[in-house]
């Protein structure tokens, strides 16, 4: 496998993370149906994920030249068989005779997945941002059919005839997007982030970095990019193995809580959590694996090293006031400042969707994580 050594974002990110960490789902127009009417509309996100024309062209050569040196080494045989699920849970074979050429994608990574690995073309419509898509695939957005509904309708969904539906399982129930089976029946293959599959009385599904890899790479099989799918998923795992090579040598491992402040409840990621699995793989110690929420009495018992604050900017709110605003639930109670993360600054905030379903921000988590475990350390740039 190439090695890449570890990226220049997170080099930045280890040499500030122990000085400043302690410092401070939705678009609709008249045909919003997210509930929320704080909520930013779909031309006000349409219009933050444009980029300036001399920026557009300037992406559009860098992706000519990458296109110029790609040597494709894989190629997709069809028809392929790709196992997925319905709402609820059950495995489903799809079946792939090409790749699709009219995708609807509703949710941010589902939408970030097409874009990273370059099929904005294969994109009938887009739907459901809450964030702002990376700046580097603002230039490929910015060509995709953004719809009003934030959660598109059945009727809208039957109405764009697509080939292949692409979201979270959440969505795909019979007031929503629709059925899953009912969907393939018809010819239009569907697929969800496998770490969305819920759980079922029998089996309690862990939310993994596995699943996450899975689902980046079963895309590029889909269409055709395995090339583009494989480096993406290999630089995620370089980044944990040199992290965890260059601490190798530690005799105490760095004991974490992720905790999400939620009205009178902290939620509380564990092991079988997606960012209870990232903590786990980055040489990290869950302070409390098994619980799913905890009260002040339980943070301090667990005095953790290192406390992860989960924060979530939905579109319409400020990203610093949301952050600074879970932050503060942590460092301003009194209950909790003989907190040896809170005495050593050590409360670091994470973007829920770079740890929850990530996709694609699998990587930008990963670097968050690995800057909060490990301050001190410094990469080779």
């Amino acid at each position: 496998m190439r090695r890449k050594r570890i990226t220049k974002k997170l080099f930045a990110i280890l040499l500030v993370a122990g000085m400043s960490v302690s410092a401070v789902a939705c678009g609709g127009s008249g045909a919003n149906n997210s509930g929320d009417s704080d909520r930013k509309d779909a031309q006000s996100i349409k219009e933050e994920n444009q980029v300036v024309q001399q920026d557009t062209k300037a992406d559009d050569a860098k992706l000519e030249e990458n296109n110029d040196k790609d040597t494709t080494v894989k190629k997709t045989q069809y028809p392929l068989t790709i196992t997925t699920y319905d709402y609820d849970g059950n495995e489903v074979e799809t079946t792939y005779e090409k790749a699709p050429e009219k995708v609807l994608a509703v949710y941010q990574g589902s939408i970030e997945t097409m874009l990273a690995l370059g099929l904005e073309d294969h994109l009938v419509a887009t739907a459901g941002l809450d964030n702002e898509v990376p700046q580097e695939q603002k230039a490929a957005f910015s060509k995709t059919e953004y719809l009003d509904e934030f959660t598109p309708s059945l009727e809208t969904v039957t109405m764009l005839e697509p080939d292949m539906i692409f979201s979270w399982s959440s969505l795909f129930g019979d007031k929503e997007l629709g059925d899953v089976k009912n969907w393939i029946e018809k010819g239009c293959n569907t697929y969800y982030n496998s770490n969305t599959r819920p759980s079922s009385e029998k089996e309690i599904r862990n939310r993994t970095l596995e699943n996450e890899y899975t689902d980046i790479l079963n895309i590029g099989k889909i269409f055709d990019v395995q090339d583009k799918a494989e480096a993406i998923v290999e630089e995620i795992k370089n980044t944990i193995e040199q992290t965890t090579e260059a601490t190798k040598d530690r005799k105490e491992k760095p004991t974490v809580l992720i905790l999400e402040p939620l009205g009178d409840d902290i939620t509380n990621y564990g092991a079988t959590s997606l960012g209870g699995d990232m903590v786990t793989k980055l040489g990290g110690e869950l302070a409390n694996p098994d619980a799913k929420t905890v009260g002040k009495e339980d943070i301090v018992a667990a005095n953790p090293d290192v406390i992860f604050v989960v924060y979530m900017p939905y579109a319409g709110d400020d990203p610093e006031t949301v952050k600074e605003s879970q932050i503060n639930v942590i460092t301003d109670d009194e209950a909790l400042q003989s907190l040896d993360a809170v005495k050593n600054k050590r409360i670091v905030p994470i973007m829920l969707s770079e740890m929850y379903a990530s996709a694609t921000r699998t990587q930008d988590g990963i670097e968050t994580f690995a800057a909060g475990l490990y301050p001190d350390l410094k990469f080779e740039r």
